[in-house]
């Protein structure tokens, strides 16, 4: 079983990388995978390390797109309300909620997931975010 240059084996250091980035948030993940980063060498851990973080921010940034779409029709309706039209957009806010609460179960179920296979130094294909990994890391 490889070891890390502290000790800890791959396989719980990138699984420790997806939990934190799941109940830790931002910091330590991004704290972890720079110390992976920067010391050490094995190509598994690194790319592991780095999916963990680009999935983060991919989940971040669809929860943050989709979160646009009520403020948006907030605006509207204050505009209209301003010429005495009503506009509710409450079937509208429902199918939102129902997207982000699908979208963090989704979230959960595959970090979790990706941190269990990591204890056995595996991983889950995820191919838009492997393709990234590949190109950048070669």
């Amino acid at each position: 079983m490889q070891k890390t240059k502290l000790g800890i084996p791959f396989g719980l250091l990138a699984s420790a990388i997806y939990f934190t980035g799941l109940f830790g948030g931002y910091l330590v993940a991004i704290v972890l995978t720079a110390y992976v980063l920067l010391v050490e060498d094995d190509e598994w851990l690194r790319r592991s390390s780095i999916k963990a973080v680009i999935l983060m921010v991919l989940f971040s940034l669809i929860d943050t797109v989709i979160g646009f779409f009520p403020d948006v029709l907030g605006v509207i309706s204050s505009f209209l309300g301003m010429f005495s039209v009503a506009f509710t957009f409450n079937t509208f806010s429902k199918i939102i909620y129902l997207l982000t609460e699908i979208l963090d179960i989704v979230e959960y179920i595959l970090f979790i997931a990706l941190g269990i296979k990591a204890l056995r130094r595996r991983s889950l294909p995820i191919p838009v975010v492997d393709s990234l990994i590949y190109k950048y890391m070669g």
